[in-house]
C-alpha cells in the first residue's frame, strides 16, 4: 500500500512527476507543484486525453481559446487531446498535488 501524499521532497525546484500506473492505453501520474508554472510561453499539446484532479492546493490553467480555470482541492476536469493548455500558476505556500489520468 502507498499514500499519494508520501515522498514529497522538502526542496522542489521543479515540478515532480511520478508515474503510478502505465498500460497500453492509460497512464496515471501524481504531479506535485509548489509555485510552479509552465515555462515561458510553452503550451501542452498532448496526444492523449487527460483527466486531472487537484487533491490538495490550487492551480490556474489557461487554455489557448477559452478563459482560464482555477482548480482547488476536489476540482477536476477533462482536457481533450490536442487542447492547448498551460499551467499559469500553482500555490506557492503549499504543495499542489494533482492526479492525472492520460487515456
Amino acid at each position: 500500500m502507498k499514500n499519494i501524499f508520501d515522498s514529497i521532497p522538502a526542496d522542489l525546484p521543479e515540478e515532480k512527476f511520478d508515474e503510478l500506473i502505465k498500460a497500453e492505453h492509460i497512464k496515471i501520474e501524481r504531479i506535485v507543484s509548489r509555485g510552479h508554472a509552465t515555462p515561458g510561453d510553452d503550451w501542452y499539446d498532448q496526444q492523449k486525453n487527460e483527466w486531472v484532479i487537484v487533491l490538495k492546493g490550487e492551480a490556474v490553467l489557461v487554455f489557448e481559446d477559452q478563459p482560464s480555470v482555477t482548480l482547488r482541492a476536489g476540482d477536476y476536469l477533462d482536457i481533450p487531446a490536442h487542447k492547448k493548455h498551460r499551467v499559469e500558476r500553482t500555490a506557492a505556500a503549499i504543495d499542489t498535488v494533482w492526479l492525472a489520468v492520460h487515456y
